[in-house]
């Protein structure tokens, strides 16, 4: 293969892994983390009535989709209550129903949401405009003359909505609208009285219901919005400050027209809201909000595997970490190891012993076992036996060395029984045979390179935030291919033969100057 092809596969694995971890973490919120914690909010509703006598049915409005949050958990609290949850014109909405009911009732609803996107979508919605108010002189002149007051001091749509509510809560109030203001004390009335007299104008308007999430809250208001459409979008004003735009922490509970509560002959039926703010794992939150969206998502990942299959897999995963490692040392640097993926078996084994008594137990299985072998050589075994009696000399020093480990009290000896025994026969097998074809300095060396290459894999191998970030996105595999794909092709200086071939460049530098 050309080198350009291969720089260009490199070049497609490396971009299709970044882009895959790029997507994760900002669109899925995969945090980068291992511990990272996120805010989740659980909303309340708590509606509290007298019953009448017979059935009685209370109908309240749901959330559906809130811009800018993922609802991940609904609870419905109604002890001896049908519960019925339906969609009517995009907006969700719960009816519980009882034949009969004695006493104070009350009734729960609880959502569990999480901040979903940074700059929250647009509310859907086809704009209509509403009915006009029908209103009795003096108050239909007051109204004629606030409106045309409003159009001489605006520009467009959404200027004239924010004058208007302006005009309502400026201080002190105009006679026009201290007149208007005598039918609607509530800010719920007068909002749905604004959306009237905005459609006296045909503006189309709408108001929405909602709060800011904050701290925790026993008592929360459910505050309406105002929103225009200027013909090409729905804009977003504050029925308090009149400033526009949605503000980051506001939840929308409802955009319906229909009354937030409704309880069957019974006005006096209240609804109160509360909020708890807590803070939660951000990768379970970002699994659950993955499996709101779309649970194929997650059937098809890592995450849907059985936890013991997934602790596997975080240690397979970082197999190719501790290979790259090993090829950075050989290929650049130069060091010497017995075989090409021991060092990383033996890597692995330092993960259950830990690092220091990982390399005290090799150092004791592998001496002892060299010096065994260095025995059975003179029995004159031929290789498949004599490689036989080592496994089975490897196994009985393992076994030695546990048990001493577990009479003097140290427990991590007992680990010693994790290290591969085969790797183990063979890397006394080589060094053997290294240290009777090369001298004994040569086999020291290999030895030393191995041993240095698995502290180095081990380190790496075990690092918290590099595990969790290969296992939350193994897409990274792709980006250490491609970087594998391209160093295949070095075939330059390695580090040690700079100081290899040190002596040759200085006498190669003196007969120059001669």
């Amino acid at each position: 293969m050309k080198k350009a092809q291969l720089y260009s596969l490199a070049l497609l694995l490396a971009l299709i892994g970044a882009a895959a971890v790029v997507y994760k973490w900002k669109v899925l919120n995969f945090p980068l983390q291992p511990v990272a914690e996120v805010d989740v909010w659980t909303l309340q509703a708590r509606i509290e009535f007298q019953p009448r006598r017979g059935p009685n049915t209370v109908t309240l409005q749901l959330p559906e989709a809130p811009p800018g949050f993922t609802v991940l958990e609904e609870r419905f609290v109604a002890r001896n209550y049908s519960k019925l949850i339906e969609n009517r014109g995009g907006n969700r909405e719960v009816q519980w129903a009882i034949r009969r009911a004695t006493g104070p009732q009350v009734l729960y609803y609880r959502a569990t949401v999480v901040r979903d996107q940074e700059a929250p979508a647009a509310v859907d919605g086809k704009p209509r405009v509403g009915d006009p108010p029908v209103l009795q002189e003096p108050y239909a002149t007051a109204a004629q003359t606030l409106l045309d007051q409003v159009r001489d001091l605006s520009a467009d749509i959404a200027t004239f909505a924010k004058e208007l509510v302006r005009r309502f809560n400026a201080m002190p109030l105009s006679e026009e609208v201290a007149l208007l203001l005598e039918g609607h004390p509530t800010p719920e009335s007068r909002a749905q009285f604004i959306t009237q007299l905005l459609a006296s104008r045909n503006i189309p308007a709408r108001v929405l219901h909602g709060f800011e999430l904050a701290d925790t809250q026993n008592e929360v208001e459910l505050r309406p919005w105002l929103q225009v459409h200027n013909g090409e979008r729905w804009i977003t004003i504050d029925l308090r400050t009149a400033a526009d735009g949605w503000p980051e922490n506001l939840f929308l509970w409802t955009a319906s027209r229909q009354p937030l509560l409704l309880v069957e002959d019974n006005p006096r039926a209240q609804v109160k809201f509360s909020i708890s703010r807590n803070l939660a794992d951000a990768m379970a939150v970002a699994e659950r909000r993955l499996e709101v969206r779309d649970e194929r998502l997650v059937s098809y990942s890592l995450l849907a595997l059985p936890l013991q299959t997934q602790s596997v897999y975080r240690i397979l995963l970082m197999v190719p970490i501790g290979a790259f490692i090993m090829l950075l040392l050989r290929n650049l640097i130069g060091l010497k190891t017995f075989g090409t993926f021991m060092p990383v078996l033996i890597a692995i084994a330092f993960r259950d012993t830990g690092l220091a008594a990982g390399v005290a137990l090799f150092v004791i299985v592998v001496g002892t076992g060299l010096l065994a072998r260095f025995y059975l050589e003179k029995l004159r075994l031929l290789l498949v036996p004599r490689l036989t009696a080592v496994l089975i000399l490897v196994v009985m020093l393992m076994a030695m060395v546990s048990v001493l480990s577990n009479r003097l009290g140290i427990e991590v000896g007992l680990s010693v029984a994790l290290f591969p025994m085969v790797i183990m026969a063979m890397t006394i097998e080589r060094m053997s045979v290294a240290w009777e074809e090369r001298g004994a300095g040569f086999a020291m060396k290999e030895g030393a390179g191995t041993l240095l290459v698995a502290m180095l894999a081990y380190m790496a191998m075990s690092w918290e935030p590099l595990e969790h970030i290969v296992f939350v996105f193994p897409e990274v595999l792709l980006i250490l291919l491609a970087a594998t794909l391209v160093l295949g092709r070095y075939s330059g200086y390695r580090l040690t033969e700079l100081f290899r071939f040190r002596a040759l460049a200085r006498e190669f530098g003196g007969s120059e100057r001669r």
